[in-house]
């Protein structure tokens, strides 16, 4: 049983999936930065500056252990329900610039391992057609 574990597990397809969920699991954590540390301050300045997006809820039910101006964290920790819609905006930006990121790496390896293109006859081939086709007759 061990011989067929190692066998499964040295197989190429298994290492390279589990190379490629590490270095996905990293790639996400530099997408998330960069939304959190650059795109949202940047969105933040633009829509009127000094906005935290990841702070930013609604209460829906609790809202009397809430007070003004308290953060997501610490209403939460009040037991209240919130919708925290500053979140899934950051998120959701998350996932667009990974996808975009993604898609892009995609395409341009789809190009590298594309077939070349059928090479047709070279211009001695083609002569040497001509030629038996002309001898025929």
């Amino acid at each position: 049983m061990f011989g067929e574990f190692k066998a499964f597990v040295m197989r190429g397809n298994v290492l390279d999936l589990a190379v490629g969920v590490l270095i996905g699991a990293a790639f996400g954590k530099i997408i998330s930065s960069f939304t959190d540390d650059v795109i949202m301050p940047l969105i933040s300045l633009l829509t009127g500056g000094g906005v935290d997006f990841t702070s930013k809820y609604v209460v829906l039910g609790g809202g009397e252990k809430v007070t003004a101006g308290m953060s997501l964290v610490a209403a939460k920790a009040t037991g209240a329900n919130v919708l925290a819609w500053g979140s899934f905006i950051t998120a959701t930006i998350n996932f667009l610039i990974l996808a975009f990121v993604i898609f892009m790496i995609v395409r341009q390896a789809n190009k590298m391992m594309a077939p070349p293109a059928a090479a047709g006859p070279s211009d001695v081939d083609l002569l040497t057609e001509i030629r038996d086709e002309l001898r025929k007759k």
